[in-house]
């Protein structure tokens, strides 16, 4: 596939009419609306090499999050870590992860939070049924025809979601209820490869063959209301299709990061990703905890924290909470911004309120415990379409590249497709997608 190059857009006016004009007819997002830059997102050649190589750096680490489950549940490493990352999951799901079928199963698209700090990257979290897919690919696509250099190509993100399903005949995206504001832009990538192997489906179907593929557009705590859901789990145990992402709930459970940071398994990190892949996911990732209320010894306490019981946390002053508070996953207040508890933003009443939920709802919804990094303000700018100028926007970016992982078992290789960087005004302490934001394709 290629996509032509268009006669220069001249000025900033020209280039943010040519990109509103160019939003295919159903939309991206249902009722989704946000601010259009004339230019894509500038990382710099060195903030571009390291994102190119991310991706094999997070795929490591999720396969050694597929090893360290599978060696706690055979009691080779310590029991606490599958009791964790199973609490509140519903037994079949636990025995499917268990099952010889998903032994080596794991996320084929990887996309991980990235936040400019004055310390440089830092990933809050990894998505494993990211939105954004096909948002990103139109960015790329229009950006392109414009003539600029956006990370991945014009075509990466198509070709790139294309080739997680090997030669699958048919390739089925269903996409549940919860999940539909991401409907249309599901809809134009199927458009984009050709509709007669891509298709979106809703929740109900299921009449795909054997050899087909499918991929899973709804998080494994929203499967109760997926009527095909049961049934494609089933179909992908016994191998007929191929699913991704698979249905193992620890890929999408946020605590990972603290299992990354808790000491115990240190050496178990350390053997599995390497010292260099270690010492880069150490600095990449903010310092986290579970936040379990398990009693410590009287001479115990929380690392880093220095506190000997949770409860301690409503005590710290505005100050020392620069700490964000959030559902671990397996939840519908664990996407989207949601569930999302900012420290030093509450009142002590709020804050404490939040921490009570966190310790109450353990058993069934853990959370956890991360130091908040604050993002540093970048310079960037939107079109005014009703004023008709250039709006300069100082702002806070998260960056979204997305890996797509082709192969199998050590032939298994990440490949960037592309970046979203989302820009939100400087006064917005949670940056996600909003009608503030401006939504535009990262480039060198």
């Amino acid at each position: 596939m290629t996509t032509p190059t268009l006669p220069i857009q001249e000025t900033d006016a020209e280039r943010a009419r040519f990109v509103r004009n160019h939003l295919p007819k159903g939309g991206l997002f249902s009722g989704h609306e946000w601010r259009i830059s004339p230019t894509p997102f500038r990382l710099g050649a060195e903030m571009m090499k390291d994102l190119e190589s991310l991706g094999r750096v997070l795929l490591q680490f999720n396969k050694a999050v597929n090893r360290l489950y599978r060696l706690s549940v055979e009691g080779k490493q310590p029991a606490w870590v599958a009791t964790w990352l199973d609490q509140g999951k519903p037994a079949e799901l636990i025995a499917l992860q268990r099952s010889a079928a998903m032994k080596n199963e794991w996320p084929r698209v990887i996309r991980p939070d990235l936040l400019i700090t004055e310390h440089g990257l830092s990933v809050t979290e990894l998505d494993s049924v990211p939105g954004g897919i096909g948002l990103t690919a139109w960015l790329n696509q229009t950006y392109s025809q414009m003539g600029f250099t956006v990370a991945g190509g014009a075509e990466g993100m198509l070709r790139g979601f294309a080739g997680i399903f090997g030669d699958a005949p048919k390739v089925n995206i269903i996409v549940s209820e919860e999940a539909a504001t991401y409907g249309p832009e599901m809809a134009w990538v199927a458009g984009q490869l050709g509709e007669e192997r891509f298709k979106v489906r809703d929740a109900k179907f299921n009449e795909w063959a054997e050899g087909d593929a499918a991929y899973r557009f709804f998080e494994l705590f929203d499967a109760p209301n997926v009527p095909c859901a049961a049934k494609l789990f089933e179909e992908a145990g016994k191998k007929r299709i191929r699913l991704t992402p698979p249905p193992k709930p620890i890929f999408e459970e946020k605590m990972l990061f603290a299992l990354l940071w808790n000491r115990n398994l240190r050496e178990f990190w350390r053997q599995e990703l390497g010292e260099g892949f270690l010492g880069r996911m150490l600095k990449l990732v903010p310092y986290s905890w579970v936040v379990d209320p398990a009693p410590l010894p009287p001479h115990g306490a929380i690392p880093e924290l220095n506190l000997t019981d949770w409860n301690q946390l409503k005590g710290l002053s505005q100050r020392e909470r620069e700490l964000i508070l959030k559902v671990s996953g397996f939840s519908p207040k664990a996407w989207g911004a949601r569930g999302v508890y900012l420290g030093n933003d509450l009142s002590h009443a709020e804050w404490s309120a939040a921490v009570d939920e966190a310790l109450g709802s353990f058993a069934t919804s853990p959370h956890i415990l991360q130091r908040y990094q604050k993002p540093s303000l970048v310079d960037f700018q939107w079109f005014d379409f009703e004023k008709e100028k250039l709006v300069p926007m100082p702002g806070r970016v998260r960056l979204c590249p997305y890996y797509f992982v082709v192969g199998d078992g050590d032939a298994a290789r990440a490949n960037l497709g592309g970046i979203l960087a989302t820009v939100c005004p400087a006064d917005k302490k949670i940056i996600h997608g909003m009608p503030e934001a401006v939504f535009a394709p990262g480039a060198e």
